[in-house]
């Protein structure tokens, strides 16, 4: 039986006191737990950011990689290896900033990845610069004057990319959020959980008491069908007031990218034999390029 303290590590977390971030890693640890997951079944990859140093404390497989490329290692780490869970922890700035085409990409793949994007709507690891879902106006200090850009709604393109799990969740309710992330680890195909994390330090504007008494849960709305992708999309549009969390939209329809890959229903590639044909059809390949 798996238990949550098996992803334990002896590697201190070197966030700020109040980091939304421990709340993101301990509704992991909860849901492979839930899962049943072990921790050589998981693959923990990231990419440059606070958020991204998340498998450096967790016990389980892990690779660091580029900013803004963690979905394109994630989706060559699940096509290598569709046996393991590839799961995915950075920042809004990486998943949706530089790593925002990777991130469309996934998508409409649908290829199986859980993608759990710690959105602090602001650039923490390099002290504070507006990120592509800080507010229009935002102010810091590298921007005096405000983002003049507007704010980019990585749920609503998820809905219009044709997404089959999007979902919102927030790291001041663990218990809730545990039950988000287990639910995506059980989804078949890509699944979008972007979670509203504090920034304590650089972005005190969407503090732990601004987002409490505004988020509230779509599950309780007897009304709410997650399988309505128009009041997803609707639903998507919401902030300020009251903001959504829960899973806005869920449709298990759509196969996997992975299932459609002729090359891999053989089973996964590490299982596969290197030599799949006869040693002489390679050197004729071979020779067409020597």
């Amino acid at each position: 039986m798996v238990d949550a303290k098996d992803y334990a590590s002896p590697v201190r977390p070197t966030w700020c006191t109040g980091c939304g971030n421990f709340g993101i890693w301990n509704a992991l640890k909860n849901a492979l737990a839930d899962a049943g997951l072990a921790p050589h079944e998981v693959m923990l990859i990231s990419g440059i950011g606070c958020g991204s140093k998340l498998p450096d404390y967790t016990t389980a497989n892990g690779f660091l990689t580029l900013h803004g490329r963690t979905l394109a290692v994630a989706t060559g780490a699940r096509l290598a290896n569709h046996g393991l869970k590839v799961i995915c922890t950075h920042g809004d700035g990486d998943g949706y900033g530089e790593g925002g085409n990777h991130f469309v990409s996934a998508v409409r793949r649908n290829i199986g990845i859980v993608d759990i994007v710690q959105n602090n709507r602001v650039y923490g690891l390099t002290k504070g610069q507006y990120s592509p879902t800080s507010p229009h106006g935002f102010v810091t200090r590298t921007s005096p004057q405000g983002a003049i850009e507007q704010t980019f709604n990585p749920l609503a393109v998820a809905v219009a990319a044709g997404g089959t799990f999007i979902s919102r969740g927030w790291s001041g309710d663990i218990k809730h959020l545990s039950w988000l992330m287990t639910e995506a680890l059980g989804h078949r195909g890509y699944a979008l959980v972007d979670v509203l994390q504090p920034c304590v330090t650089f972005n005190r504007r969407y503090s732990y008491d601004w987002l409490r008494p505004r988020v509230y849960k779509v599950q309780d709305e007897d009304v709410y069908d997650p399988g309505d992708k128009a009041a997803a999309f609707a639903k998507a549009q919401e902030w300020g007031e009251r903001i959504p969390i829960g899973i806005l939209y869920r449709t298990e329809d759509q196969p996997a990218y992975e299932e459609m890959v002729p090359a891999l229903e053989s089973g996964p590639l590490v299982r596969q034999p290197l030599h799949a044909k006869p040693l002489e059809e390679y050197q004729v390949l071979k020779q067409e390029y020597l």
